[in-house]
């Protein structure tokens, strides 16, 4: 071999890699059709998968030997580290290609049994000192996992992340002196104002609960996913996980984000200055009927208008039925927060009809048994529980009165749909009959 310091490192030719030792090489190492001309001994040295396949091949007459590496992670980019590193080149570990060197190094067996501080070592020990203890690497770190996922959470890479992301995200970020370099020269994560080092306990303007919702906004769905069980393990609180959900799915769901008027204020974002979209081929379908499974049980009129959004959505992409019927039974159990213009849900499927009331209609029935459930064991009128069921029914009765004015003018709108809306309410339920009126009357002339 050629002395170290006259070796520059490797050229490329088409889809061959050579290395400028000058050295003939004596390996070829194939990876998804991209060859790469090497040296039997670095390889060897490190590599257990290569020095067992080169044992094999002592009995054969062949000078050269052609190594076949079937599903490399990372493919030949993440070889050249590997040969890098083998060769005794400087190799550059970054929160981009740990993951994927990391597996590398342990398809092929690169332990210390074979070079005290091999590449296993290094690149595990480099993943726990510094992506684990900085937010935006480890966003950036679960990305490069994307394409071996699978490899990576056998290996517990990915399962390390989500425990360390989720961590930072529970817990107050002004508690902790964490460095400055995650935030910028002078914020901490929270957003408090550094002064050499020390927090000055000045906020900079924004939501401080909100700080991450941007950042995991750029995950794959599957990734996403995860991250919110593990944060929910971990006991963060329901109104931070929907805010969560809620910005991913207007982020990833743009009929959503146009009906609900985009994404509202905007959040401060910590790594998405070097993160990459999550993919643009997301299946849709798949996205909604996820994010409904990671909805915590939650009331609120955001949140219901919200999920009258997800609703009106699902209708557009022909969800499962089970994710529709959850969907519905959700809003009606916190019917009484919702506004007219949300429960106006075109109706997508072949209907003559310009809105969909089926679902209002099963909407209103899970309020009812909702409400029925609640008030069994409170039949004194006195009773707060309910005397508040009796302020959510008329509330209710309101909104569906003037909801069935409001599609009364639809002239392919069927006698029979109008009159269960209006008897799916209980008689007690309306002190006037005002709105009902109204309606037919509207309806009459139409």
């Amino acid at each position: 071999m050629a002395p170290p310091g006259k070796l520059s490192g490797f050229h490329l030719q088409g889809h061959h890699w050579f290395s400028d030792s000058g050295l003939p090489s004596d390996i070829t190492v194939s990876i998804d059709g991209v060859n790469f001309h090497l040296h039997k001994f670095p390889l060897v040295s490190r590599c257990g998968k290569i020095a067992r396949t080169y044992e094999d091949s002592k009995n054969t007459y062949e000078k050269n030997l052609t190594v076949v590496l079937e599903e490399f992670p990372g493919g030949p980019e993440t070889f050249l580290i590997v040969a890098k590193f083998c060769y005794g080149f400087r190799v550059e570990l970054t929160a981009k290609n740990v993951v994927l060197v990391h597996c590398a190094a342990e398809y092929l067996e690169m332990t210390d049994e074979y070079e005290e501080g091999n590449l296993l070592t290094k690149s595990e020990s480099f993943f726990h000192k510094n992506i684990l203890r900085n937010w935006k690497d480890c966003i950036l770190a679960l990305q490069s996992s994307e394409p071996i996922l699978s490899r990576a959470e056998n290996l517990n890479l990915v399962d390390k992340c989500l425990n360390a992301l989720s961590m930072m995200a529970c817990t107050d970020p002004s508690l902790f002196g964490w460095p400055m370099m995650m935030y910028g020269s002078f914020q901490s994560p929270g957003g408090s104002i550094l002064w050499n080092g020390i927090n000055t306990g000045a906020r900079i303007r924004t939501s401080e609960s909100e700080w991450w919702f941007e950042d995991i906004s750029y995950l794959s769905v599957r990734l996403f996913e995860s991250l919110i069980k593990t944060m929910r393990s971990r006991g963060m609180r329901p109104e931070s996980l929907a805010g969560a959900i809620m910005y991913y799915s207007r982020k990833h769901l743009p009929g959503l984000g146009r009906w609900q008027g985009g994404q509202g204020g905007k959040t401060r974002t910590v790594a998405s200055f070097s993160l990459t979209p999550a993919s643009a081929t997301v299946d849709q379908r798949v996205l909604l009927e996820s994010i409904e499974k990671l909805l915590p049980q939650k009331k609120g009129k955001s949140f219901c208008r919200f999920l009258l959004g997800l609703l009106r959505v699902a209708s557009i992409l022909n969800v499962d039925q089970a994710c529709k019927e959850s969907l519905e039974r959700r809003i009606g159990m916190q019917l009484e927060l919702a506004t007219l213009d949300s429960l106006l849900i075109p109706a997508y499927a072949d209907s003559d009809a310009l809105y969909n009331t089926d679902c209002i209609e099963n909407i209103v029935h899970h309020f009812v048994l909702t409400e029925s459930n609640l008030t069994a064991f409170s039949p004194s009128s006195l009773d707060p529980q309910a005397s508040s069921s009796s302020e959510s029914l008329r509330k209710v009765a309101k909104l569906i009165d003037s909801y069935i004015g409001e599609i009364a003018s639809d002239v392919n709108l069927k006698p029979e749909k109008l009159r269960a809306l209006a008897q799916a309410l209980p008689e007690s339920s309306r002190s006037l009959h005002d709105g009902l009126y109204r309606a037919i009357d509207i309806y009459f002339k139409v």
